[in-house]
């Protein structure tokens, strides 16, 4: 079935291959990609809408002498394959087995470890000035979808890129925007002029000519790239990287091999920074992933059995349909979210309430100040963002919202750890930078029950910052559960030995109490709805115990373990303290029950 991949086993053997069974490859790779994905899960149509740049890339690019960085780096499965991890494949995204993303650990074909959006462009020119410092000559590439283009980052990257004229490769693969139809023949005459080698030489003799001419070869260079520009700007969508100091080369079609490899070979030799831009099919080959892209971006292994609950599927639909119906009383609040509208559960609330929902792009910095020029004109934003990617806006957090002390509300999403995505999703570390900051009201629910109502408070009772963190899946503790703000939980009467917990993972201590009872272990389980401010009523709890034990699902360093742990410090020296926590390195991908 594989008869050709089954051969490829590091890119150098693609290059002995000829076009025809580079396209025949191509089309292998499609059928394993979705006869793997499908069983294992993890992200599927990316993927397919990168199979013949990613064949393209190793065919031109000598690796892993040359390095290739993929932005967020879900896109990197057909890379995985080509490097000798295609009898590993089935063991993508489980524990113990391939990472989902890019891990230099894993092999020494993968040249960053990228997880997140709109990061590999400054990577890249960190490789590539470092490559120069030291006189080395390998080549660099960066490869980023269109929706990177909403992150604020990259635009950083790229300035400094053009300035200071870094030799390096960038591809833009971009699957949704097309060229318009009045671009018309023109456009392709030019954009076929541009990819050749002859125009870029004769580009570069006429430039040393002007400048040689005294007095009139200056202003005739100047003429001449100003006609240039007005030409190029009517009719190509190149201006905005050309001023930028980026020469820009496509569009180019991201399926047909010859016309990749014919333009990135040009671009890898033009010794410049380089944006090559190329169009893709999300999806490609694929007709169910074609036809839904947004839905076949990531899936779930086939095999899995998913939880049913009365009530929600998981956290983010319980969050979502809550924001719904609070907004039908509720005029004066938004939503916000960072181009995950389906993933934290506002799907429902954008087709409802389209004027008070705003997805700002993959760009979670504006998304918080954003928020805080809302909550200053008396707007109340509600911001869901999965925990991982809040980490991106931790200056905004405290400068823009904390320190004025605003009504913003983070929904923070994905809280604790998430599964197959691994270290670079997990939500570890979110009690710890949002603890410290001034003014900060900090909620964690353990079920669908105490969220609705957190939700509930946050929007239409509390006045100030405050965050609301809940886990992915469902692991509610049951219904008919009561919220109220500062107040401790308790379960038994044992005040002696003590389990302190919050969120989640207060299902798994009162199962902890339950098999100790059998055992004869008498225990009582405190469980912290608001971890920030500290209740009231805890270091009186606290200051009874004999043993105490904290239980979280968090790093910890600064987690709910620190926050115990100072308490009874400060109030009872005695106590024998003990953290089950997750550690301070990173946690790598399995199930969350792994």
């Amino acid at each position: 079935m594989y008869d050709l991949l089954k051969t490829i086993n590091s890119p150098h053997e693609l290059k002995s291959l000829s076009w025809e069974q580079l396209d025949e490859l191509c089309s292998e790779i499609r059928k394993f990609l979705v006869e793997n994905v499908t069983k294992t899960g993890g992200h599927l149509a990316s993927n397919l809408g990168v199979v013949e740049l990613t064949v393209a890339l190793h065919l031109v690019y000598d690796t892993p002498e040359d390095k290739l960085i993929w932005d967020v780096g879900h896109q990197s499965y057909v890379h995985k394959i080509l490097t000798g991890r295609r009898d590993k494949f089935d063991s993508i995204r489980t524990f113990g087995g391939l990472s989902g993303f890019p891990k230099t650990a894993e092999s020494e074909y993968d040249s960053f470890n990228t997880g997140h959006s709109s990061t590999s462009v400054s990577a890249a020119v960190g490789m590539a000035r470092a490559r120069d410092l030291k006189g080395a000559k390998n080549n660099i590439a960066a490869i980023f979808g269109d929706g990177a283009m909403t992150g604020g980052m990259i635009y950083e990257a790229l300035n400094d890129a053009g300035h200071r004229k870094t030799p390096i490769v960038l591809i833009l693969n971009d699957n949704q925007m097309s060229i318009s139809e009045n671009v018309g023949g023109l456009s392709k005459y030019l954009v076929n002029l541009r990819q050749t080698q002859r125009y870029h030489h004769s580009k570069r003799i006429i430039k040393d000519l002007l400048n040689k001419i005294p007095f009139i070869g200056k202003k005739a260079k100047e003429g001449i790239t100003a006609l240039k520009d007005a030409i190029k700007s009517s009719v190509l969508p190149a201006t905005f990287f050309d001023d930028l100091g980026i020469e820009y080369l496509g569009p180019v079609d991201g399926h047909n091999l010859h016309d990749l490899v014919k333009v990135l070979t040009l671009a890898k030799n033009m010794k410049e920074p380089v944006l090559v831009h190329i169009l893709t099919k999300k999806g490609k080959g694929y007709e169910p992933a074609e036809n839904n892209p947004q839905k076949w971006h990531g899936i779930s292994p086939s095999s899995s059995k998913k939880i049913e609950s009365s009530k929600y599927t998981d956290y983010s639909d319980c969050a979502g349909k809550t924001l719904v119906k609070l907004a039908e009383k509720n005029k004066n609040f938004v939503t916000i979210t960072a181009a995950m509208p389906m993933g934290v559960g506002l799907f429902e609330f954008s087709q409802k309430y389209p004027k008070r929902f705003f997805d700002i792009g993959i760009a979670e910095q504006h998304a918080v100040t954003f928020s805080a020029g809302l909550s200053a004109s008396g707007i109340t934003p509600v911001f869901a963002v999965y925990s991982s990617f809040l980490q991106r806006s931790y200056d905004q957090i405290l400068h823009d919202v904390c320190l004025q002390n605003l009504h913003v509300v983070l929904l923070v999403d994905r809280a604790g750890v998430v599964g197959a995505d691994g270290e670079t999703h997990h939500g570890l570390y979110d009690i710890s930078f949002l603890s410290d900051m001034p003014n900060m009201t900090v909620l964690s629910p353990s079920s669908f029950d105490e969220l609705e109502q957190m939700i509930d408070y946050a929007v239409n009772k509390h006045n100030a910052p405050i965050a609301i963190r809940y886990p992915r899946g469902n692991t509610s503790v049951g219904d008919d559960v009561t919220f109220e703000p500062n107040k401790i939980k308790s379960y038994g009467q044992n005040d002696k030995n003590i389990i302190v917990t919050t969120g989640r993972m207060l299902k798994t201590a009162l199962s902890a109490k339950e098999i100790l009872e059998n055992e004869n272990i008498d225990i009582k389980v405190i469980s912290l709805p608001t971890l920030i401010p500290i209740c009231e009523e805890l270091p009186e709890a606290l200051s009874k115990a004999d043993t105490v034990m904290t239980l979280e699902d968090h790093s910890i360093n600064g987690g709910l373990s620190s926050i115990v742990s100072s308490i009874i410090a400060d109030n009872n020296t005695n106590v024998k303290f003990e953290a089950a926590a997750f550690p301070n390195k990173p946690i790598l991908h399995g199930t969350v029950a792994q």
